[in-house]
């Protein structure tokens, strides 16, 4: 969070609830904006489970220690994510006298028209054009700052091992589709294939998602040289040192976000996401990472070689056009 020392409202608010995939985003953009900016935490009661159409523009929804933050001098700039914000933002540009209203994703209707930019991942299909900006993936806050402090605090930790490193980092099972035992078997055969074609070192994250005994195949499918952090096991996350390190990146494809996190660091991105695996948004997404040359996909893979490509920062091209629209 930063605000001036003067007690001068900060240039932008980001709305952040309790969704923190949402948060992270909207952070994203505000980071990458470069303004003051002060996160104004979104708390909500019994009543936002109600429609954004009786909502309207309102605090409907919010607890009174939430309502209770909003109150002026109004921001120029309002960053949120998702439709349970949306009638919070509303509310702030009419009582604020028009701040400008940046949404990230659709909010919905009613009140799509008070948006002065809507943020709209490709493979969500909106047609872009007026207030809508088609953008690659989602923002994040994977920068070259970032990864260059990562990489200060993690290299000691991997020095032992030899390089080539191949970082896997491994979600799981979302609500429809079950990541299996036999997945992540398969899974860690490839890498290990690949992996010692390359004469390198394995560095192993995976998440709440993956599950415990997906966590053992995919451990016992991986050779030494290794370094796994497994999500029952606790410690320090290495997620982002991976990224700053890594000399090829294997990622799962159930997450937008590891997925577009992964494309922000310097190394290739091999995508792991057997046919009929993930959502058809997913899909897109894959694709379109694809044609982009930002990553390619694991299977079929004869190596880990790296290629030339663009790095993914959707949050960076949202700010670019704020700046632009703002003057």
């Amino acid at each position: 969070m930063k605000r001036g020392d003067d007690g001068i409202s900060p240039d932008v608010w980001v709305l952040a609830d309790d969704r923190t995939g949402n948060v992270s985003q909207c952070l994203g953009v505000a980071e990458a904006l470069g303004w003051p900016f002060e996160v104004k935490t979104i708390r909500y009661g019994r009543l936002a489970a109600l429609p954004n159409v009786v909502r309207g523009a309102s605090l409907i929804g919010l607890d009174a220690s939430s309502r209770a933050t909003l109150a002026p001098p109004w921001p120029r700039v309002v960053i949120a994510a998702g439709r349970r914000t949306a009638p919070v933002a509303r509310w702030i540009k009419r009582r604020s006298g028009g701040a400008f209203l940046v949404q990230i994703m659709d909010p919905g209707m009613p009140g799509r028209g008070d948006f002065d930019l809507i943020a709209s991942p490709a493979h969500d299909r909106r047609s872009p054009g007026g207030n809508i900006l088609e953008i690659v993936g989602a923002p994040h806050r994977v920068t070259p700052a970032r990864l260059a402090a990562e990489a200060e605090l993690w290299a000691p930790r991997f020095a032992h091992l030899p390089r080539p490193w191949v970082a896997v980092i491994v979600g799981g099972a979302t609500r429809r589709r079950p990541f299996s035992v036999e997945m992540a078997a398969g899974l860690g055969a490839q890498v290990a294939h690949l992996a010692a074609g390359a004469g390198g070192s394995v560095l192993l994250t995976t998440s709440r998602r993956t599950g415990a005994e997906q966590e053992k195949a995919l451990a016992a499918a991986l050779p030494e040289p290794r370094w796994l952090h497994l999500f029952g096991q606790g410690g320090d996350n290495p997620y982002f040192g991976f990224l700053a390190l890594a000399d090829a990146i294997v990622v799962t494809g159930d997450s937008v976000s590891m997925c577009c996190e992964a494309c922000a660091a310097p190394a290739p991105v091999f995508l792991w996401a057997p046919t009929g695996w993930v959502a058809a948004k997913h899909a897109r997404l894959h694709a379109r990472l694809f044609q982009l040359g930002l990553a390619r996909p694991l299977e079929g893979a004869q190596s880990l070689a790296a290629w030339p490509r663009p790095r993914l920062d959707a949050a960076g091209d949202i700010a670019r056009i704020i700046r632009e629209r703002l003057g």
